[in-house]
């Protein structure tokens, strides 16, 4: 987990020689067994990590960083991801390897795969406590230095489903619509000398009437006039 953790960015040449000595030691601890990697990245630019390991004949697979700005994999991409390591696993006889690897400030979404992953084959029971086990791995504040935003609660739901897929008929669940009747905010922030905010709220997501337009819009925005805009206080 030590590179994890890491803030500075290696240079080319030393990262070149730090993975290389990983699939060196793997490949003399594990000469049966074939290799497969799963790279968070960001963007859709080949990574660094991809071309470096293709010279060690590693198979890879790359999957985004984020979805739609929390550190998580759309569902669809999750059973890819699961279903992949579980056929990588159980290939044959010989004991199969799968790296897991994220760019620099993508370890959120790193521990929510690991906790899938250990869910899925049922090695850990209890979504919230699988993950708190994986966060504790990380130094104290690490997750708040990397998200701005707690990306824990909707990991835990995405997780929950997961969990949950043996008892749906239908797995990946299927998108439903959702009616939105009340929002609790549980700590105020102070934004003004007032002591408190005028939160507007707004809502984005998919358009489900246009199923072929992935991308989501502004489903909702509450008026900026002043008069609607309530003031809270701490």
């Amino acid at each position: 987990f030590d590179s994890c953790f890491s803030t500075e960015v290696l240079p080319d040449g030393v990262y070149h020689i730090y993975l290389r000595e990983i699939v060196t030691e793997l490949h003399e601890q594990f000469p049966e067994s074939s290799l497969l990697a799963f790279n968070f990245r960001e963007g859709d630019k080949r990574s660094h990590f991809a071309e470096i390991l293709c010279e060690y004949d590693v198979t890879i697979i790359d999957y985004p960083r984020q979805y739609e700005g929390c550190p998580l994999l759309p569902l669809p991409l999750i059973q890819h991801l699961l279903r992949a390591s579980e056929s990588w696993l159980s290939l044959g006889n010989q004991q199969n390897i799968i790296l897991l690897h994220c760019e620099r400030g993508g370890w959120p979404l790193l521990a929510f795969v690991l906790a899938a992953f250990i869910l899925y084959r049922k090695h850990h029971g209890g979504e919230h406590k699988t993950l708190d086990t994986i966060h504790r791995e990380a130094p104290k504040g690490f997750l708040q230095l990397l998200s701005p935003l707690n990306p824990i609660p909707s990991q835990l739901r995405y997780l929950q489903y997961v969990a949950r897929r043996n008892m749906c008929p239908e797995w990946p669940p299927p998108e439903r619509v959702l009616s939105l009747d009340c929002l609790i905010l549980r700590i105020i922030p102070n934004f003004d000398a007032q002591g408190g905010c005028r939160p507007i709220i707004r809502i984005f997501g998919r358009d489900l009437k246009s199923k072929d337009n992935p991308s989501t819009k502004m489903l909702f925005s509450m008026s900026r006039k002043r008069k609607s805009m309530r003031h809270y206080r701490q």
